[in-house]
């Protein structure tokens, strides 16, 4: 949904739409300066033995740079310096089509390059002699799917594309150019990585446990699924908000035969994307789907807003088990600020819970101030309590047999849902930790922030991903 991420994050960028009628007199101010250097990959994930090709935008003539894949332990790979460069300007439809600056360089990607979230420090020297940084980044897929792990974290670069407004549009009015919303947004431009506020302090954690993963981005979901049949778990972490049709049919499928997945993450699969160009670009219409071309059509199955719309009635909850139509906000956007950003444990005798000690009604998941667990954006189903307890209503799309473990409360921003039709305003809900099977076993933890937990080693957040990773992922 919408989003607190800093500029320390990475380089901004966005989706272009058309502009119409007369513009007020600060919309013409000048555009901010722009650094020195700029720049992007090809494509978001590559084979062993594949070219990386940079396409880069530099003042100075020249630049360096420095590729090191980001895991337990950073390791460096390739690098090189004073490539020739030059500035490029940046089209109007760039957050939407692209920048098309021509290739600044390549690399190969070595026969012993681990699978891995891979970053590119770029650095050069602008006119003013001060040095300039930007990055890059790229994901390599395993030689052997499977063979040294049963685990596959498919990274959220479709949520990393959606927040970038480079370019001068995102997916979102807040920091678009005259907060205008796009409705498209490529991925062939600078983009602003996520990787390091969520998925990073879950995969440092997990190498550095002995925990081997295998890493793919959302669209190798879509356009290359036979990875999904070499594993027995895969890893949805974080913020993993925009999901196209295929990636979810494709994920569905494999855990129809069997395979497991774990959403260590909230706000999942909150909105339907199109991918075009193929896969180098999202299309998402969001609250404005009465202008997507697919509404004229009155074949709705791809309209691309909530998957929780009652036009295209595919709630996530089918996949991931909640929603975030059932769930919100938590010390965020105004709602539950003084929260604790803990869980309440509802049924301790569940394996997801050997070994913490916790019992019914325990707190925990905030061990720290800095480290509370539940927060930001959280996915939950809509409840019945009976005898104290939680039970789905499964009206929402949540499976039969899913069971609710553990909650937290959360609620939506009126700015962020009361342009549903059908909402019910003043409704409450909750980040939901639970479970079900249908061939395969999904665990949910309903929230964006898990990761946090790991990160700041909290006992009990740590044994229930132990949990998960050993049962499900050997």
């Amino acid at each position: 949904m919408n989003t607190s991420i800093t500029r320390r994050d990475a380089l901004k960028a966005g989706a272009v739409v058309a502009l119409t009628g007369t513009m007020p007199f600060e919309a013409l101010a000048q555009e901010p300066k722009r650094p020195a250097i700029e720049g992007y990959t090809d494509q978001l994930s590559y084979e062993l033995g594949d070219e990386v090709k940079l396409h880069v935008s530099c003042t100075g003539g020249t630049f360096n740079y420095q590729v090191t894949r980001l895991g337990g332990v950073n390791q460096d790979f390739v690098g090189d310096m004073d490539v020739n460069a030059k500035p490029h300007p940046i089209p109007k439809d760039a957050s939407s089509h692209g920048c098309k600056w021509p290739v600044a360089t390549s690399f190969k990607i070595g026969a012993d390059w681990p699978s891995g979230y891979y970053h590119v420090l770029l650095t050069a020297l602008g006119p003013d002699k001060q040095v300039s940084r930007a990055s890059a980044f790229f994901v390599v897929q395993p030689k052997e799917p499977g063979k040294n792990s049963k685990i596959l974290i498919q990274l959220a670069t479709n949520t990393y594309n959606a927040y970038t407004n480079w370019g001068g549009y995102s997916l979102y009015a807040y920091n678009g150019r005259h907060k205008v919303q796009g409705r498209r947004v490529s991925f062939d431009r600078p983009m602003s990585s996520q990787f390091a506020r969520w998925e990073e302090p879950f995969v440092k954690w997990a190498e550095k446990n002995g925990y081997a993963l295998d890493y793919c981005v959302n669209s190798d979901l879509e356009f290359r699924p036979e990875l999904l049949k070499n594993y027995k778990l895969v890893l949805s972490v974080g913020h993993d908000e925009y999901w196209s049709a295929p990636m979810r049919d494709n994920l569905e499928k494999f855990i129809e035969n069997g395979g497991n997945v774990a959403f260590f993450s909230g706000n999942t699969c909150c909105w339907q994307v199109r991918s075009e160009d193929k896969g180098r670009a999202l299309a998402c219409w969001k609250q404005n789907f009465g202008d997507d071309p697919i509404y004229k059509t009155g074949d709705y199955k791809t309209l691309t807003s909530l998957w929780s719309h009652y036009l295209v009635n595919r709630p996530e909850n089918t996949l991931t088990g909640v929603g975030f139509l059932w769930g919100g906000y938590h010390r965020s956007h105004g709602q539950f600020m003084d929260g604790s950003g803990a869980y309440t444990l509802h049924r301790p005798d569940h394996w997801l819970f050997a070994g913490t000690n916790l019992t019914r009604g325990d707190s925990f998941g905030a061990k720290l101030p800095d480290y509370k667990t539940v927060g930001y954006e959280c996915d939950g189903c809509e409840l019945v309590w009976k005898d104290g307890l939680p039970f789905p209503t499964h009206t929402d799309g949540t499976p039969k047999n899913f069971e609710v473990l553990a909650t937290a409360p959360a609620r939506w921003h009126p700015d962020d849902c009361e342009w549903y039709e059908r909402w019910q305003k003043g409704r409450v809900g909750h980040a939901v930790i639970g479970m079900y099977t249908r061939g395969g076993t999904v665990v949910t933890v309903g929230s964006t922030d898990w990761s946090f937990g790991l990160r700041g080693t909290d006992a009990n957040i740590v044994r229930i991903t132990r949990n998960v990773l050993e049962k499900l992922g050997k």
